[in-house]
């Protein structure tokens, strides 16, 4: 199953929506390459650009919520914050371990995680952005 940026998914944000299509190609890449056998040479790949990517996108849409006055700013940069620690351990595992199934599993959920934010509390604050403009 690849990820993608669905109509229902979009924010209407230019920005935030690049940024989710970037992180839905790196998981795609990602896939394809288990499919093949070479997930592990991609995941350490992938990890580093998960890394990278929480950090500025994560930026991006803290300003844009501090910028709308989002009303859920406290609880979404608290679930960033503890998203970036969670990603972090993970990577830990990743480079102690090595790139096995375990580590692989460990990065599928932590991608559902995001996935789901996209989709439930991303487009929360899409709809305020819309609304406050």
């Amino acid at each position: 199953m690849k990820y993608e940026l669905t109509k229902d998914m979009e924010t209407g944000h230019p920005l935030i929506d690049m940024e989710h299509r970037q992180l839905f190609s790196a998981i795609n890449n990602l896939m394809d390459a288990c499919a093949q056998g070479k997930g592990r040479a991609q995941i350490i790949n992938t990890t580093k650009f998960l890394n990278d990517y929480v950090k500025k996108h994560f930026h991006d849409e803290e300003q844009l919520q501090i910028q709308s006055k989002y009303p859920g700013f406290t609880a979404h940069k608290q679930f960033h914050d503890k998203y970036k620690i969670d990603l972090a351990q993970i990577t830990n595992t990743l480079n102690v371990q090595g790139a096995n199934l375990a580590t692989l599993n460990q990065v599928n959920q932590i991608v559902g995680i995001l996935v789901t934010h996209i989709r439930m509390e991303d487009k929360k604050l899409a709809a305020h952005v819309k609304n406050s403009k």
